[in-house]
């Protein structure tokens, strides 16, 4: 085995820093929207990208290999969904009692959506930040969701639907 002098990176590691690199800010807004906690975002990224780090050469040879790591990662954001789905992080916390100032409408408005993305299932969740939040086509989301685009069109509907619903009710 050859030794490498520190501080040097082969080109697979120089390759996957790269992809990294293009594609990091993407993945903590979509993690980011998926769990609406900075924090656990950050964890859900890592835990991501170290997945993708040790199948790297699959993930490059991945028809698209942004559309799978954002599938590493909605896996990944189901998975702490399913271990903490009894425990909130903050339960006696209500957005609505938060005061705001004047300018924070479009605080005010984020907040409220971040509540109504967390009241849709998991997999609706993930559809409707990758494709209105991240810009993902119908095909693009279907790839990183392992879908049909008919299940992106059915799974999008239906969260619309919902979406509409709680926030014309306002049971946020």
């Amino acid at each position: 085995m050859k030794h490498r002098p520190a501080g040097t990176a082969n080109g697979a590691e120089q390759d996957f820093r790269a992809f990294v690199q293009g594609i990091a800010a993407s993945l903590h807004r979509t993690a980011y929207l998926l769990c609406g906690d900075w924090y656990l975002a950050d964890d859900l990224v890592q835990e991501a990208l170290a997945k993708a780090y040790s199948h790297w050469r699959k993930v490059q040879e991945a028809e698209n290999p942004s559309a799978y790591v954002r599938r590493i990662l909605i896996n990944e954001s189901r998975r702490s969904w399913r271990r903490n789905r009894n425990v909130t992080a903050h339960p006696d916390v209500n957005l609505a009692d938060i005061a705001v100032d004047d300018m924070s409408d479009g605080v005010v408005n984020r907040a409220e959506l971040l509540q109504a993305l967390q009241s849709l299932s998991a997999r609706q969740r993930a559809t409707v930040v990758l494709r209105f939040l991240e810009g993902l086509s119908e095909r693009e989301t279907a790839a990183a969701l392992g879908c049909t685009e008919g299940t992106v069109k059915s799974q999008t509907s239906r969260a619309l639907i919902k979406l509409k619903s709680v926030l014309n009710r306002g049971d946020i």
